[in-house]
């Protein structure tokens, strides 16, 4: 009985840290209006190569990525996101932090992100003097036909 008991208690231990381990529950921005605008981006900063922060007039974001992507801090200026393309018909050229939305530079394929939040503009200028790579919306290239 012992040995049962042991058994199962290491079980609930080893199911408890997988589950801490395990992918976290996404919080999509809500409502679709306050999403990052592609459109609209006029600054953004790589922190490292897991956070990038994105202002769209008065409204400023922290977007975290699933995996390091060294490659954003290389090559020529550009951070190009890429919307979810279940979600096209309603959130056409905007980025909440939905499942398979992306970010990628000329260096950097798309890199997969994991959530995106809101923040004031005091966070936003804390991250961004700690950034390793900015720029602007007059640095992007033409968009292609």
């Amino acid at each position: 009985m012992k040995v049962l008991g042991s058994f199962l208690c290491l079980a609930l231990i080893s199911a408890h840290a997988i589950a801490a381990d395990g992918p976290q529950a996404r919080t999509p921005i809500k409502p679709i209006g306050d999403c990052i605008r592609i459109d609209q981006i006029n600054e953004w900063h790589i922190v490292d190569a897991r956070t990038a922060t994105v202002r769209t007039g008065p409204k400023r974001y922290r977007v975290n990525l699933t995996h390091d992507c060294p490659r954003l801090l290389l090559g020529p200026p550009g951070l190009f996101f890429h919307p979810n393309e279940a979600n096209q018909a309603i959130s056409a050229g905007r980025i909440c932090g939905e499942v398979g939305e992306t970010v990628s530079s000329v260096q950097q394929p798309p890199c997969a992100i994991a959530s995106v939040q809101m923040i004031d503009k005091g966070a936003f200028e804390q991250l961004s003097v700690q950034a390793r790579r900015h720029g602007n919306a007059a640095e992007l290239p033409p968009a292609q036909p």
